[in-house]
C-alpha cells in the first residue's frame, strides 16, 4: 500500500558543480558511487565537505535483499586496475575522507577482502592525508578474510546490521544477526585502533524496545559509531514500508543510544550509512567540533 511521504522527507535534490565533477570524473574512470547509483539526498552536502563513497567489486551483488536496490546475479570478474582508479579520483577531486563500499560477493574465497586491502593501500600512496573508512559485507564470518583488510589499518571499518533480528529471516535471509555482530566485535580484537561502524534502518515494522535492545546488542559488541536512518521502498517488488519514524524519535533513539557511550550518533530520516562520516571520524577521536 503507497503511504504519502511526509513533509519532513519531502526534499528538493541539488545539482551543483561538485556533483557535475564527481560524475564526471567517476564516469571517466569507470567508477561508482553509491551516492550516484543511490540517488542519495544527502550527497551535495557530503561532497561539499569533501567526503564521497566508492562502490567497489562492480554493480551486481550476490544476495538479493529485498531492502536493496542493487542488482542481484552473476557478478562481472574483479577490475584489476579499480584500486588506481579510486586512489586518483580521490586525488583529483581532493577529498578529505573516502568511504569504500562494496557489493556482497560471496562468489569470492575471500569475500572481496583482498581487494578492499589494494584499494586501501592505493588510496595511502597517491592521498596520505586522507581518511579511510570501509564500509564491508559480512564476509560470510571469514575472520582470516577480515584480518586482511584491518591489517591494512582503515580508520574506520563499516559493517551495516540492517536490521532488528526479527526481520532478518523474513529481510534479508542470507545473513546472520550474530554474524554481524561477531564481526564487528572481532575487529576490537584484531586492532583496537580502528573505529568500528553500524547502521540500521527502522519503518519496516519494528518497535521501539527492538531498537533498543538492537542498540544494546551493538555496543555491546564494542561498536564506536551507528547511523540510524528511514527506510524507503525502493519498488513495489521490495520489502513493504510499514510506517515512516518521526523526526522527535529518531532524537529519541539518538538520545537513548548516546546514554549508553556510543561515540557518536547519527539519527534523522535521511540519515544514509555515510552522512557526515568526516564529522563521526572526528568527534569519535575527541576533535573539537561544535556539532559532535
Amino acid at each position: 500500500m503507497y503511504k504519502r511521504k511526509p513533509e519532513w522527507l519531502k526534499i528538493k535534490l541539488e545539482h551543483g558543480e561538485n556533483l557535475k565533477k564527481i560524475n564526471a570524473l567517476t564516469s571517466s574512470l569507470h567508477l561508482n558511487t553509491v551516492c550516484q547509483e543511490a540517488n542519495c539526498p544527502n550527497r551535495l552536502e557530503c561532497h561539499n565537505k569533501g567526503t564521497a563513497t566508492f562502490m567497489i567489486l562492480g554493480s551486481i551483488c550476490t544476495r538479493n535483499c529485498r531492502f536493496c536496490n542493487v542488482s542481484f546475479g552473476k557478478p562481472n570478474e574483479v577490475d584489476k586496475n579499480e584500486p588506481l582508479h579510486v586512489a586518483k579520483a580521490i586525488q583529483k577531486l581532493g577529498l578529505k575522507h573516502a568511504v569504500i563500499t562494496s557489493v556482497t560477493r560471496d562468489d569470492l574465497d575471500d569475500g572481496g577482502a583482498s581487494h578492499f586491502r589494494d584499494v586501501i593501500y592505493a588510496i595511502r600512496e597517491l592521498n596520505p592525508n586522507t581518511t579511510i573508512e570501509v564500509l564491508i559485507p559480512d564476509l560470510q564470518g571469514n575472520f582470516n578474510a577480515l584480518k586482511i583488510i584491518t591489517d591494512a589499518k582503515p580508520e574506520i571499518l563499516n559493517h551495516n546490521i540492517e536490521l532488528v533480528p526479527r526481520l532478518f529471516k523474513s529481510i534479508t535471509p542470507n545473513s546472520v544477526y550474530k554474524r554481524s555482530l561477531d564481526l564487528l566485535l572481532k575487529v576490537k580484537d584484531l586492532d583496537d585502533s580502528i573505529l568500528t561502524k553500524s547502521g540500521f534502518m527502522v519503518g519496516l515494522g519494528e518497535n521501539e524496545a527492538e531498537v533498543i535492545e538492537l542498540l544494546k546488542d551493538l555496543k555491546e559488541h564494542k561498536c564506536d559509531i551507528v547511523t540510524i536512518g528511514q527506510y524507503l521502498q525502493p519498488s513495489k517488488n521490495h520489502a513493504e514500508l510499514v510506517d515512516y519514524i518521526t523526526p522527535e524519535q529518531f532524537e529519541k533513539y539518538k538520545k537513548i543510544g548516546m546514554d549508553m557511550g556510543f561515540k557518536y550518533i547519527a539519527s534523522s530520516p535521511l540519515v544514509r550509512s555515510s552522512y557526515n562520516a568526516k564529522e563521526a571520524l572526528d568527534c569519535s577521536h575527541n576533535i573539537q567540533l561544535t556539532s559532535c
